[in-house]
């Protein structure tokens, strides 16, 4: 399944659009701050696919019938730039478990590079709905790579992956290799440069949430 947040005409356009102009992203707060609407727009759109349960609750003045999601999804994030779309997450999955992962490209000198996980931190997975959260998707390698390491380890019970930027190539490979996947995503932008960043995209989502690295 792929679910494009900006195909339908809501107030998350706007988000997007702050996201993306080169003079509000210099507040980064307000930088952080959309990506967590984001975060938690898309997250109340997965919670649609979920199973849910009847439970009755006591309210001051009789019994409530309601439904309820039957289980709460494990929340993952590749440090660091997925941090503030992954909180979004947090702030509607209030009881959610979270998953942290760490990689990074390795360039080569001829511009090649290669992805690194150094760590997966994360509680049991096994049989359990992994949401994993990632500000950009760019070439897909990350996610991809990341997923099937996790996949090695795990039987999920389903799998989402959520970004606020990708790229048309991002979307495809991870949809040929990833194809259990569901894909929830704010935008699809066509191009990528030569270094893989999207265009228009928004520039580099860890630098802008966080500060520039060395």
């Amino acid at each position: 399944m792929l679910f494009i947040l900006n195909e339908t005409n809501t107030i998350c356009n706007q988000f997007l659009a702050e996201l993306r102009d080169a003079d509000l992203q210099q507040d980064r707060m307000r930088f952080r701050k959309n990506q967590e609407r984001i975060g938690e727009v898309l997250a109340y759109e997965i919670s649609k696919s979920f199973a849910y349960k009847a439970v009755e609750v006591q309210t001051p003045l009789g019994i409530a019938p309601i439904n309820i999601p039957d289980e709460q999804p494990v929340l993952g994030t590749i440090l660091r730039a997925g941090l503030p779309l992954h909180q979004g997450f947090m702030n509607v999955f209030d009881q959610s478990l979270s998953a942290f992962i760490t990689a990074h490209r390795k360039v080569h000198k001829t511009g090649d590079f290669i992805i690194e996980i150094q760590h997966i931190s994360a509680p049991d997975l096994e049989g359990k709905t992994l949401i994993l959260c990632d500000t950009m998707l760019a070439t897909g390698q990350s996610v991809v790579q990341v997923c099937k390491e996790i996949l090695d380890q795990y039987q999920l019970k389903a799998l989402h992956i959520a970004a606020v930027i990708a790229s048309t190539e991002g979307v495809e490979h991870v949809r040929a290799h990833l194809p259990m996947a569901n894909l929830w995503i704010g935008a699809v932008d066509e191009e990528m440069t030569t270094k893989s960043y999207i265009v228009p995209g928004l520039g580099d989502a860890g630098d802008l949430a966080f500060g520039d690295k060395i």
